[in-house]
């Protein structure tokens, strides 16, 4: 329902640059709701191309009409949603005094009633993403032997607040770290989404690739398992 939204990033950004002219007139704040908006690219959208155009639109976004702090807090709400930490996501929503008029961040609004419009390519990815293939899904005997390794203690936060220590090297993927963190932990890998200097991890990204130094720390958000009401 949204691929018009994605398929003309222009019609967005024009949209967005007059986001601080339109103002909100007796319009109602409702909860952020869970679910996700469901569109179609124009053309099949691999998760790194995903990543460049969310990528573009919050580097552009505090140039638009409206107040930079406002759009760091919902691109923090939108990254909190993408790994399905949803009373996160409200609390910055509510720490912010951001109105949602429809319990979407589609459609938003600051306590000045400057109005905000984020694109559904950054709220949810396409039906027909391409996912980028894990190194835990390629056979093992097709992976060609492996040279010593230069190991460091990687310092990790998990987003319960607690320090860690994993021993690593430069070589390793952030597939590889998950799997030891479980191991060391007790936490799924599935539940944990990696993020260095404000950016998503991928699974097949190797620490050499980061530019990570090694008194520099990564962060976790551990995300705890939805148990039905």
């Amino acid at each position: 329902m949204g691929g018009c939204v994605g398929r003309e990033r222009g019609d967005t950004q024009r949209s967005s640059r007059n986001s601080g002219r339109s103002r909100k007139r007796g319009g109602r704040n409702e909860p952020l709701k869970k679910d996700k908006p469901k569109w179609k690219s124009d053309y099949p959208m691999t998760e790194g191309q995903l990543r460049s155009k969310r990528d573009e639109f919050w580097d552009t976004a505090p140039a638009f009409d409206g107040r930079k702090e406002i759009w760091d807090a919902l691109k923090a709400a939108a990254v909190a949603i993408e790994c399905n930490d949803h009373e996160l996501a409200q609390a910055i929503v509510d720490g912010a005094s951001i109105t949602l008029p429809h319990g979407s961040l589609a459609e938003c609004y600051d306590e000045l009633g400057n109005r905000y419009q984020l694109p559904v390519y950054c709220l949810a990815p396409p039906v027909n993403l391409i996912m980028e293939r894990n190194e835990e899904d390629a056979p093992e005997h097709n992976d060609p032997p492996s040279a010593p390794k230069k190991e460091f203690q990687l310092k990790v936060r998990l987003s319960t607040g607690q320090d860690l220590r994993l021993s690593a090297s430069m070589a390793d993927s952030i597939c590889q770290l998950k799997k030891q963190l479980q191991a060391q932990e007790d936490i799924d890998a599935a539940h944990q989404r990696w993020f260095f200097s404000g950016k998503l991890l991928t699974d097949k990204t190797r620490l050499q690739d980061t530019k990570i130094q090694k008194d520099f720390v990564i962060q976790v958000i551990v995300n705890q398992p939805v148990i039905p009401n």
